[in-house]
């Protein structure tokens, strides 16, 4: 099942529960990222990848969550939090070329 559809199988009084907010915090990492870039400013990229990895952090919480009321599946669970440290990796080396080109 692709990971994009994980939420499809969770119930169906979930939709305004986990389901939305797994999704929304999802959504949010990539919108802060598009925001801060469109803000055409250093500083404003750096604060908004902040907002992004706040949440990722979050989106890592409802998986652990989601898992432990038993609407995800372990092994969807761990592959989930790897994608996750993977994506958080990548941030982060991002907002420290991003500040030291700030400091140019």
């Amino acid at each position: 099942m692709p990971k994009i559809a994980l939420t499809k199988g969770f119930p169906k009084e979930e939709i305004y529960g986990m389901t939305s907010q797994m999704r929304r915090s999802a959504v949010s990492i990539a919108a802060n990222i598009a925001e801060g870039y469109g803000r055409e400013n250093r500083g404003s990229l750096v604060q908004f990848l902040r907002m992004a990895q706040g949440s990722l952090k979050e989106l890592e919480t409802h998986i652990l969550l989601a898992c432990r009321v038993g609407l995800l599946e372990r092994d969807n669970e761990t592959e989930l939090l790897l994608r996750c440290e993977e994506i958080g990796k990548m941030m982060r080396s991002l907002i420290r070329t991003v500040q030291a080109k700030q400091a140019e």
